[in-house]
């Protein structure tokens, strides 16, 4: 307890608002004193500190917005020391925090003018996790909240909500576990006047549905973009001055006189002829610029360029927008020419090739046992990952030359997107006990590869014998607005997408969406036209998935270099036994019958190798450690552990010895035990009686006596 003073002589300003049935506070001049805002967001026990820093100056020679927005997990929010063993600090983000990076970042960038060239940062730090439910949408609103603050020309504000299926409602702030066994886990981010981001994963979800959420969280988040804006008039904001850096005028109209004619019907070809085009003009433009203007042209190059590409950006809305024909001639609604074949790689456990126009994806899967599953140890989670998708896409993919490295952002949000396309159809882990990697290595790019990772992934899973609940497929669409108009494009390309209004991405199987990522290049659109793109969407993914349903619609057989994994059910009480001290007797088996053996806790064994006799052996290893021994049962060649003079010992099973009385050696007489067995001897014995002490009474003489009966 206690007093903080503001070292500014600022007085800490707070304000609150109910949303989603808790109350959401911001709160200024606390901390951050040194950055260009900051803002203190706690809801529940949550507690997001958003931290926004404006350079003075613009940069030069920039031709983008250099934007960061970043997400800080940190392991005491929630309570927690790493499980790492060596590495008890936070390091690289998980690629969890990528993602929610990823998150922020989509509905924010796109409210900064065109040609603002200071540097922003932005960076959400969680202090305080509230378990019952996840800190992102907390952490949205604290960056959009500060980024308010700076007096930089950011149009927002924003806020986001993430909503499950609760009960059959719509829940906004539901729970990990909610989200985990619901039908919907669906993330809306908006402004006051419309959509500005939509990112789901669903089983199945009709998109109706899909549509009444979108609209109830535009509805929900109302209540913080309104307390955004009641901050920033108890704040008082001074605007920052700024210059934007916008190509020049008169060039635009020099490279728009020089283009006139040049475009429009003479451009409208198939890909790549339209590239090759495309790249033929730019040159001719270069030089006739080079040759007008000279030294000058050189100085100003990239500006050029831009202005030019400008003007090929306008030509593919006019064509759209007026003649509703695309840059390659497609109607609004045609998707490009499909291909698709499986089984390429001999040696892969899985493979795909799928190809949609001048965009390819090569897709391989990977099985291996549960052990090879993924351990997750983030701030909000703790456990295995049993599917991952990982997305490669290297320069040469663009006809670029890019040095390769680790995945970035993009090839890790891509990647993502695709595996979750997938969660809701993957079997379980009873009915396939795998762990499954899927590698989409994007051969080609011409638009929508995260749509083709998944496509492509559909059908290497089929190839490798995964028995998928239902084939999933995917699209991308995309939109023109034109005053009052919204024209909505299916499966877009590269073209469309940069001169576009939305980028929005659809997978599902043919009973409703199993993922959606939908991002706005304008500043909000309403859920009509977003409901009118998932109907649209629905047609498309229907008539690819009836393509690759000629490719391969049942899982093939698997591969005969893919590892058999056979699971058996003991007493979870027996694992010790079947582990053994140190490790002991499950390192024997395994190393005697060369399998790989998971046990989780439940009793669940998994034996894992490419032969079947070498399974058999372990599992019937396992089951004779495991198995409980049953009066009348005859136990055939048992050794004898021990002679005494009462009787002799012998194991019918692994820690099961049981006493065989002189009585019951011999219909003859016997002197002593010893005349008739000695240790090491194997014998046949007769389980009489367990006693109520567990002793085991056993008898030679009666499965004598029963083998001659037979």
């Amino acid at each position: 307890m206690g007093t903080t003073i503001n070292p500014l002589g600022k007085d800490i300003i707070t304000v609150e608002t109910e949303l989603c049935g808790r109350t959401l506070t911001l709160e200024v001049n606390r901390v951050g004193f040194r950055t260009s805002a900051s803002v203190l967001a706690r809801y529940g026990d949550t507690v997001v500190l958003g931290t926004a820093m404006v350079s003075d100056k613009m940069l030069t020679g920039f031709d983008y917005f250099p934007l960061s927005i970043d997400y800080e997990e940190k392991m005491y929010a929630a309570g927690k020391i790493s499980g790492s063993r060596f590495i008890k600090r936070e390091g690289r983000p998980s690629d969890d925090a990528i993602l929610i990076g990823r998150l922020i970042d989509r509905p924010i960038r796109p409210l900064w003018p065109k040609g603002y060239r200071h540097e922003v940062q932005g960076v959400a730090s969680v202090l305080s996790m509230d378990p019952s439910f996840r800190p992102d949408m907390v952490a949205m609103i604290a960056l959009s909240a500060a980024f308010m603050l700076t007096g930089a020309p950011y149009d927002g504000p924003v806020a986001g909500l993430r909503v499950g299926l609760v009960d059959g409602q719509f829940t906004g702030f539901a729970s990990a576990q909610q989200l985990d066994e619901g039908d919907l886990d669906l993330v809306v981010a908006a402004t006051k006047d419309g959509v500005m981001m939509v990112e789901a994963g669903a089983s199945e979800v009709s998109e109706d549905q899909i549509a009444a959420a979108i609209e109830y969280a535009f509805k929900a988040v109302q209540p913080a973009i309104a307390l955004q804006e009641e901050l920033v008039k108890k704040v008082g904001v001074t605007a920052q001055e700024y210059v934007l850096d916008l190509p020049d005028a008169t060039i635009q109209t020099e490279i728009n006189e020089w283009v006139e004619g040049k475009l429009g019907e003479d451009l409208r070809k198939p890909y790549p002829e339209r590239n090759v085009l495309i790249r033929q003009l730019r040159d001719d433009m270069q030089a006739a610029m080079r040759e007008k203007h000279g030294e000058d042209y050189e100085s100003q190059k990239s500006v050029y360029d831009e202005a030019f590409q400008s003007a090929v950006h306008k030509d593919v809305r006019k064509g759209i927008v007026e003649d509703g024909v695309r840059p390659d001639g497609r109607a609004l609604t045609e998707v490009r020419t499909l291909s698709s074949e499986v089984g390429l790689l001999p040696r892969a456990h899985g493979s795909s090739l799928f190809t949609r126009g001048l965009t390819q994806a090569l897709n391989i899967v990977t099985l291996a046992p549960l052990s090879a599953n993924q351990i997750v140890d983030t701030m909000e989670k703790d456990g295995e990952r049993r599917y991952f998708h990982h997305y490669n896409a290297p320069g040469y993919t663009v006809g670029e030359v890019k040095r390769l490295g680790s995945p970035g952002r993009r090839e890790i949000g891509h990647g993502y997107l695709a595996e979750r396309a997938l969660t809701a159809v993957l079997p379980s882990e009873a009915e396939f006990p795998y762990a499954i990697r899927s590698v989409t290595e994007i051969m080609s790019q011409n638009g929508s590869t995260s749509m083709a990772a998944t496509c492509s992934s559909v059908l290497a899973l089929l190839d490798a014998g995964v028995p998928l609940k239902a084939m999933v497929s995917g699209i991308a669409m995309g939109l023109m607005v034109d005053g009052d108009r919204a024209i909505v494009l299916s499966d877009i390309a590269d073209a469309e997408d940069f001169a576009g209004d939305m980028d929005f991405k659809v997978t599902g199987t043919s009973k409703g969406i199993t993922a959606l990522q939908m991002d706005m290049k304008v500043h909000g659109l309403p859920v009509d036209v977003l409901k009118q793109a998932l109907e649209q969407g629905k047609e498309g993914r229907a008539f690819i998935l009836e393509h690759m349903k000629t490719t391969i619609s049942e899982p093939g057989q698997m591969s005969p270099y893919a590892p058999r994994v056979e699971s058996i059910q003991i007493n979870p009480d027996k694992i010790r036994e079947v582990i053994g001290k140190g490790g002991e007797v499950i390192q024997r088996i395994t190393g005697e019958t060369g399998t790989e053996i998971d046990i989780k806790d439940d009793g669940t064994v998994m034996i894992a190798s490419p032969d079947g006799a070498s399974i058999q052996a372990a599992r019937e290893w396992i089951l004779s450690i495991v198995a409980e021994p049953e009066v009348g049962t005859i136990y055939k060649d048992k050794p004898v552990v021990s002679v005494m003079d009462f009787g002799a010992f012998v194991q019918i099973m692994p820690g099961k010895d049981g006493l065989v009385h002189v009585s019951e050696m011999s219909n003859e007489r016997v002197g002593h035990p010893s005349d008739v067995v000695k240790e090491g001897d194997l014998v046949t014995v007769k389980l009489l009686a367990i006693d109520e002490r567990g002793r085991l009474q056993l008898s030679m003489k009666a499965a004598a006596q029963e083998s001659e009966n037979k």
